[in-house]
């Protein structure tokens, strides 16, 4: 259908000028009565079927095409809709076919709902496109659960996201950095509901569009904009246990000069966990230290995203939008300690954690876009501005006691507050030329961020609290990067290419200073310029209408985060801490892609093999410090980020939809990486080799009554730095969901961690010390959801009303 629309577009100008009579006429939506975009209109041939000329319906539905006289078959098209035919009808002068109204195709409803419900790719020159807004299993859940489902990417235990097993991933939010996205504060993610996304673009190649940013690639998650004509929107409440419950709306109100979209949604969360570590180490008044954790974590979000669209004519839209997340958590831990000495237990304390966090974030954006060409809408130009604000202040008292006694062990109060200020300009151009296209921009993303980091403890119970001056300290860091982009592509045959070089200029500049005058620490400045060039190049070879080869090749570069650059300590707890390292350089990253493509009736595969080869990678190492606590004579270990020399990196992915049947869909991706690091630091080898591998399988099956079943199954296995093992991971989604109501809502109960089982298990052996650890983030959740759509289809032709996605920010580039 796509391609035949391309046809009509591309015959259009040729045979233009050679017909006289103009043909003109509206298609609708009969059952809504509102306009439908892009509706294919053919003229053809009654003897052989051939294109005469053709066309496709405007915003406003309207078609208007040329014709000489005499007799064609008028063909109108679109997707999930009734094929309308006038056969041997006669031109002998301009024709107005009126309003034609066209019925939803009775036999492809069953069939379109289904495909909405799960995971489905979309295939470009330069990345994936995964639609996971109504993915069963992330109802109720949170933008990191629906990425966890995507293939390619993996979620960590404690929500660290990956991209083929690379954690330095460029997280992006419709096309640009984004306070909403943290800047590399990924925990937010476990925050937003899931209901907020479009759908997920994979980007393992970049094109010069794309920041520089993440030598693994990028990830830019596409928000729920509707544009469909009319008011119209849903509701979704949730229940769940633990804890679970949330409401979410969404609404939307389209006329032929506005679009007004409000999302809001509220949750009120509970993610309990567990964490154990056994510890056994060389140094101090014990030998063995065994501690078992549990957490309570709870929090209220309120979240909004609002905004007006403006259309002064078909060409030309101004829009803005706002963007608010407000956060009140506590999370509560309790850890039980023993302590041994030489295989006799000498004490058992119970520490207590009260960490309470008001997380404020704002963001403003303005978009304005102009389009040149009413046949070829992809010539266009479009300007953004967006200032983001990141208010948070976390409180944490900390209380420790022996067990037995009730003796007072320690206490600290830990107070963490940041303020952050964030500026994105940007301009993009974008010119077709025939089969060709070339693009231009520009980028300036400039941020200003003071960090402070107050902790108060004490000695003795009687004691009043003190400030500790060797980690009590106030971190102010800017990041300013100015960017430059062109690109070119072309088709030539079978082959299509996209070329492109991207200049960035980035500082990073800070200054970390002590909050106590009497502290030993010593203040530290630094001002980091770096200059590059980052060359991209993909390419498809057409082996067939459905197979196809692409080739990729991109340079990437990774910064160091402002907290990997703080050279004060920061206490996870008295005996651990994380140190920033001020003399981190950004690394550097070469990366290949080679893709494999091939599409029959019911199964579609996809497959790659890729090659990365980083200089300066970024590793985190533990070592002991030679210092103790004051408290109780334990040696303190210190986790900081070093540049390694080098890291190589390659694998092969494969991912497969097969959909034998109307009632059974499955969807199967597997990938395998091996990295390989080498380098020193302080004279210790820290280089390792790394072989792993995860899988993923989906499925939706329709049972009696149109219940729909949906399993998602993961696995990932063992994994191996230069100091720790990982032990493989599995875990079982499960969902069922039945269409109530005239199919005007929908009612589905899902259990995410069937088995209880996503936890992580390690092991690390260092110079003096070595851990064995388990650690689970959340535990097993059940959750049900019902949803109520007013004034809406389930069809997939709702997003084509968006005028091809693009809008939604997918394809902005700078």
């Amino acid at each position: 259908m796509f391609k035949k629309i391309l046809f009509i577009l591309a015959l259009s100008p040729i045979f233009g000028f050679a017909q006289d009579y103009e043909i003109t006429g509206k298609v609708i939506d009969k059952s809504q009565n509102f306009p439908l975009e892009y509706v294919s209109v053919s003229a053809l041939n009654p003897n052989d079927g051939t294109i005469v000329n053709g066309g496709v319906t405007n915003r406003k539905g309207v078609f208007n095409i040329k014709l000489d006289a005499g007799t064609y078959d008028i063909k109108i098209e679109y997707i999930s809709f009734e094929t309308i035919t006038y056969e041997d009808y006669v031109i002998e002068g301009d024709t107005d076919f009126g309003t034609i109204g066209m019925k939803i195709a009775a036999d492809n409803l069953d069939e379109v709902t289904v495909v909405s419900e799960t995971t489905q790719v979309e295939v470009r020159l330069d990345k994936k496109i995964y639609n996971v807004g109504k993915d069963l299993t992330t109802a109720g859940g949170t933008v990191s659960d629906a990425l966890g489902n995507v293939p390619s990417v993996t979620v960590d235990i404690d929500g660290a996201i990956s991209l083929r097993g690379n954690s330095n991933v460029r997280i992006l939010i419709n096309g640009k950095p984004s306070s909403v996205a943290g800047y590399g504060d990924q925990d937010v993610f476990q925050q937003l509901p899931a209901d907020a996304i479009e759908s997920v673009e994979v980007i393992t190649s970049p094109s010069a569009r794309y920041d520089a940013e993440g030598s693994g690639g990028i990830i830019n998650i596409i928000l729920k904009r509707e544009k469909t004509l009319g008011f119209n929107g849903s509701v979704r409440g949730t229940v769940g246990e633990p804890r679970n419950t949330g409401i979410y709306t969404n609404v939307n109100l389209r006329t032929d000069n506005f679009n007004v979209f409000n999302n809001l949604g509220f949750t009120d969360r509970k993610a309990p966990g567990n964490a154990f570590n056994d510890r056994i180490q060389e140094g101090g008044d014990f030998d063995r230290i065994i501690e078992d954790r549990e957490y309570d974590r709870s929090g209220q979000n309120f979240n909004m995203n609002t905004g007006v669209e403006y259309f002064f004519n078909d060409m030309t839209s101004l829009t803005g939008s706002f963007f608010m997340r407000l956060g009140e958590d506590e999370d509560i831990t309790n850890n039980f300690s023993s302590r041994f000495d030489d295989g006799e237990l000498v004490e058992r304390t119970f520490r207590r954690e009260n960490e309470f966090e008001d997380d404020k974030r704002f963001q403003y954006s303005i978009n304005f876009e102009k389009r040149f060409d009413e046949e070829n809408r992809d010539h266009k130009l479009t300007a953004d501005f967006q200032y983001s604000n990141k208010d948070e202040t976390k409180f944490n008292p900390i209380s420790e006691n022996e067990i037995t006694t009730g003796d007072f062990v320690a206490g600290q109060e830990v107070t963490e507050t940041e303020d952050e200020d964030s500026f994105l300009f940007q301009a993009d151009y974008v010119l077709p030329i025939g089969d060709s296209q070339f693009e231009a921009g520009f980028r300036g993303d400039y941020s200003d961020s003071t960090e402070d980091f107050l902790v108060l403890r004490k000695l003795e119970a009687s004691d009043p609290f003190e400030i500790n001056e060797d980690v009590s300290s106030q971190f102010d860091f800017q990041q300013n990067i100015t960017a430059a982009y062109s690109q070119y592509g072309n088709k030539f045959g079978q082959f299509s290419f996209l070329l492109g070089l991207r200049f960035e200029h980035t500082q990073l500049k800070g200054n970390t200073r002590p909050l106590s005058e009497n502290s030993e620490q010593e203040a530290v400045d630094f001002d980091k310029n770096f200059t590059g060039l980052f060359p991209t190049l993909n390419i498809i070879y057409e082996l067939g209408e459905d197979e196809n080869l692409s080739l990729g090749y991109n340079r990437r570069i990774n910064r160091p985060r402002g907290w990997y650059l703080n050279p004060f300590p920061s206490q996870s707890s008295r005996t651990n801490i994380f140190q920033g390292n001020p003399d981190l350089d950004p690394s550097f990253a070469n990366a290949f892609d080679l893709g494999y493509l091939k599409k029959w009736e019911d199964f579609t595969l996809t497959s790659s093999i890729y090659y990365q080869r980083e200089t300066d990678a970024f590793e985190r190492v533990e070592r002991d410090t030679g210092e103790f606590t004051e408290e109780d004579n334990i040696p303190i270990i210190a986790n900081i980020p070093i540049n390694l020399a080098t890291e190589e990196r390659y694998g092969a992915e494969l991912g497969v939809l097969y959909n034998p049947v109307k009632w059974l869909r499955t969807n199967l991706s597997f990938n395998y990486f091996r990295f390989e690091s080498e380098g020193t630091y302080e004279g210790d080898e820290f280089g390792a080799t790394n072989e792993s591998y995860f899988g993923r399988f989906s499925s939706n099956v329709i049972l009696p009554w149109k219940i729909q079943w949906q399993t998602n199954a993961f696995y990932r296995g063992p994994r191996e730095n230069a100091q720790t093992k990982t032990d493989p991971i599995a875990s079982l989604d499960l969902s069922f969901s039945k269409e109530i109501l005239n199919d005007n809502a929908t009612i589905s109960v899902n259990v995410r961690d069937v088995f209880n089982s996503r936890k992580r298990d390690q092991f690390t052996v260092a110079e003096t010390f070595t851990n064995r650890s388990t650690f689970q983030w959340r535990e097993r959740q059940i959750t049900a959801t019902f949803v109520y759509r007013f004034n809406q289809q389930k069809n997939e032709q709702d997003r084509r009303n968006s005028d091809g996605g693009d809008d939604n920010g997918g394809d902005f580039g700078g």
